[in-house]
């Protein structure tokens, strides 16, 4: 396979910690050289590949540490908590960041089901949750190798960009976390599509009754088929997603008052509570703790 040759792209490319834009829509590479403690994050639909060091993400209590050998599948918006601990000047982690679009997604997984294209078999019990690892495999690397083949050259991004990343997502449409990508982009997946619209009005005031209607559920029914994707019921997964936001937007500089605003709270002290309940601390102290590493949590 040509993981070293995707690792001597990546390393020869991106030279500072932080996020580098690569000419291709949606992908992103990104270094880190010092490590950077577990903090809450919100991962819009993605594929993350580590090339050198490690990076974790915790989801519910459960840890999840992937590197060179397994690339983390986030194919519906999720909360959680991600960090790079192990990352030095020594060993920096580099890796590449490639958000999935949700049209062309489904549009590949309607295709696949219309002629015929049998679900990859998974290995071993498929646990049912927000984000899965899988391993690289041949597909996965070849295509991810043509698409950062395609370099800064700005007409070659243009002219084949769209193509070389619609074969990358059919081999993670393929993969080890196929069976699982593709029931999040199913065109029947009521779940997703309300977490899709969750995540785009976080500051609205969205009941779990509303949310179940859209998919065309009761309210239980509604509980149990969510918690069965993410892992949290619906309530933990709104409040979840809501202080995530804001924990971000405030380490990021925004102001207390401001954040919890824009995520959709209308009482400071009620915001006040659940973050410390959440965090362990209160706004005000994590704000002033917070020194926002360059983007790659």
């Amino acid at each position: 396979m040509s993981t070293e040759h995707i690792k001597t792209l990546i390393e020869g490319r991106i030279h500072e910690d932080g996020l580098m834009e690569t000419g291709v829509k949606g992908v992103r590479l990104f270094r880190a050289s010092a490590p950077i403690p577990c903090a809450p994050a919100v991962y819009e639909p993605s594929v993350i590949a580590i090339v050198s060091g490690s990076k974790e993400a915790v989801l519910d209590g459960k840890r999840h540490v992937y590197d060179d050998s397994r690339y983390l599948c986030c194919p519906m918006s999720m909360p959680l908590q991600a960090g790079t601990p192990d990352a030095s000047p020594d060993t920096p982690l580099h890796g590449v960041l490639i958000s999935l679009d949700q049209r062309v997604m489904t549009e590949l997984v309607m295709e696949m089901d219309n002629t015929g294209g049998s679900m990859p078999v998974a290995k071993g019990r498929l646990p049912v949750q927000g984000i899965r690892l899988a391993g690289w495999d041949e597909a996965f690397c070849d295509a991810l190798l043509r698409l950062l083949q395609l370099g800064t050259n700005q007409t070659d991004a243009a002219v084949l960009g769209d193509g070389r990343l619609r074969e990358l997502y059919y081999a993670i449409l393929n993969g080890e976390a196929g069976v699982f990508a593709r029931q999040a982009f199913s065109a029947g997946n009521a779940i997703a599509r309300s977490i899709a619209h969750l995540s785009s009005n976080l500051d609205a005031q969205i009941s779990i009754d509303e949310l179940a209607t859209r998919a065309g559920m009761s309210r239980a029914v509604f509980h149990r088929k969510f918690k069965q994707v993410t892992t949290m019921s619906p309530i933990q997964f709104v409040k979840s997603m809501r202080l995530n936001n804001a924990a971000m937007k405030i380490a990021g500089g925004m102001t207390v008052n401001e954040a919890a605003i824009d995520v959709g709270y209308v009482s400071p002290s009620q915001f006040s509570r659940e973050f410390k309940r959440m965090f362990g601390q209160s706004p005000r102290l994590w704000s002033d703790a917070q020194q926002a590493p360059v983007g790659v949590a």
